[in-house]
């Protein structure tokens, strides 16, 4: 089952064979927000995937739409963003190879390390996010902004203290995500930071829906293209920590609730991790985003997340109009 949020007032609704049906005017009784929606559990899920088979058999117009047409939003609950930072090995490789100069490293060396000295990551905290077909506006202080095709979970159910082998009871749903970066200086110079370089307006992206129930966190394939070019190609299969530790770690003393969103990390093939830092301590920006270019992250389970990039110099106009209209 595909989840989405759609139209002015950000509804859920369900994706069936590229059409949207709206099943909160088919039945009242579907709560109207996402948030409600993942609450609700299975009840919901089921109430909802009847009302949509009413729908169809119907032939309902005015609740069956294409999706082309729904203007669709980022599948995001409004709750807190955490994202798993250096989780996927040969992304981890090529940072230290390329970025950072070391020698000597290989795969099993990182992924070695990596387990040793344990997890890190980072929180995103935006007033809105991004969602399918969204212009992502360039930052006006960075020449090397980037991007970061991720896989996230949506927690479904309130805990604390959840322990690995329980972890896939909590997990909702799936969706795809880029967490846009800023790479001009990419290493910060405290454990505990601000983390400006992952926190600005419109810093992550999501959609373009929620798979739900039919897919193993741990079995996604993911492919990111930049104006059709293929950078990326992995699976959630090689991740360092998995969803399901990761949750663990995260909930220690800290309430998950339906509707956080715990981002997986990214595998190689960044405009970071495969741009050489040259003797000077120079780099190049040709792989990097500019203007105008198209980043789309693409999964067979979930679908496209397809955003295009755009002079930051409309970033005020375009922070306010948005968040003007939530």
């Amino acid at each position: 089952m595909e989840v989405v949020v759609f139209g002015a007032d950000r509804r859920p609704g369900l994706l069936i064979d590229g059409d949207v049906v709206d099943v909160c005017t088919v039945s009242s009784e579907i709560p109207r927000t996402l948030e409600g929606f993942i609450r609700g559990g299975k009840g919901v899920l089921d109430q909802a995937h009847e009302c949509a088979e009413i729908a169809l058999e119907r032939g309902h117009e005015d609740v069956v739409r294409s999706a082309t047409l729904a203007e669709l939003h980022a599948p995001w609950p409004g709750r807190r963003i955490a994202c798993a930072g250096a989780n996927y090995a040969e992304h981890v490789l090529g940072m230290y190879v390329n970025l950072l100069g070391r020698s000597g490293v290989t795969i099993d060396s990182v992924l070695a390390e990596s387990r040793a000295s344990g997890q890190w990551g980072f929180w995103k905290v935006p007033v809105d996010v991004a969602g399918p077909g969204d212009e992502i506006p360039i930052p006006s202080r960075t020449a090397y902004f980037d991007y970061e095709g991720e896989v996230a979970v949506v927690i479904g159910r309130q805990g604390k203290n959840i322990r690995a082998e329980d972890a896939a009871s909590y997990v909702w749903g799936l969706t795809l995500a880029n967490d846009w970066a800023i790479r001009d200086d990419p290493l910060t110079p405290f454990p505990l930071s601000y983390n400006l370089s992952k926190n600005f307006d419109f810093s992550v992206s999501m959609g373009p829906a929620i798979e739900v129930g039919n897919t193993d966190p741990q079995s996604v394939r993911v492919e990111t293209r930049v104006n059709g070019d293929l950078r990326q190609a992995y699976t959630t299969a090689e991740m360092i920590f998995s969803f399901a530790e990761i949750i663990e770690m995260l909930s220690r003393d800290f309430t998950l609730v339906p509707g956080d969103i715990i981002c997986g990390g990214t595998s190689a093939g960044t405009a970071a991790d495969r741009t050489v830092t040259n003797a000077d301590g120079s780099r190049g920006t040709e792989l990097f985003l500019a203007p105008g270019d198209v980043v789309e992250i693409e999964s067979p389970s979930i679908g496209k997340l397809m955003n295009t990039v755009i002079d930051g110099s409309s970033l005020l106009e375009r922070t306010q109009t948005e968040f003007d209209a939530l």
